[in-house]
């Protein structure tokens, strides 16, 4: 969660599913590692939590990619409400958020994530598989998650919060699943 990036990413997990899912009867067990990015944007508010600290909430959105052997393929759309907290003196934070990954044909993917690191630098965590929806159901996993982000544009919303609108990348160097 560089920045003040939100926890994104069960996005790589699910697409990876999307992408095996279709190619195997749903009767066999499907058992995968992948590579995976998003591209994501977002936006939220920020409050002062504590003295020198600020929390952001908001959500981020972007599409999600799988590494393959031609090339990244298009594997679904992400969605992530998330918190991050932020300390102002030596800009490190932690957050946590709950994704959710659609496959073109409807089908999701949810996911947990949580991460620590340094404002602007990056957030360092893991992602956990859930549950799914249709041909995702039962799916479960997670793996290192690392999320990096450009927060830029900070609005004065009153006294006692900021908009924040930001973008960045979310990827899984190695998300494993397993669809039952």
């Amino acid at each position: 969660m560089s920045g003040l990036a939100v926890p994104p990413i069960i996005a790589a997990l699910g697409a990876l599913g999307i992408i095996v899912a279709p190619l195997h009867p749903a009767s066999a067990a499907e058992d995968t590692t992948v590579k995976a990015f998003a591209a994501w944007q977002g936006g939220g508010q920020l409050f002062p939590t504590a003295p020198k600290e600020v929390t952001f909430v908001g959500a981020l959105s972007g599409t999600v990619y799988v590494e393959t052997e031609k090339g990244p393929l298009e594997s679904g759309k992400l969605v992530c409400p998330a918190m991050v907290k932020i300390n102002l003196e030596d800009g490190s934070q932690t957050g946590t958020g709950r994704c959710t990954i659609t496959a073109a044909d409807g089908a999701q993917v949810f996911g947990d994530i949580s991460c620590t690191g340094i404002r602007l630098v990056g957030c360092d965590g893991q992602f956990t598989l859930t549950n799914g929806t249709k041909r995702f159901q039962g799916i479960s996993g997670g793996g290192p998650v690392t999320i990096r982000s450009d927060f830029s544009q900070v609005s004065a919303v009153s006294e006692t919060s900021a908009q924040q609108d930001a973008r960045g990348i979310i990827f899984w160097p190695a998300l494993h699943y397993t669809l039952p």
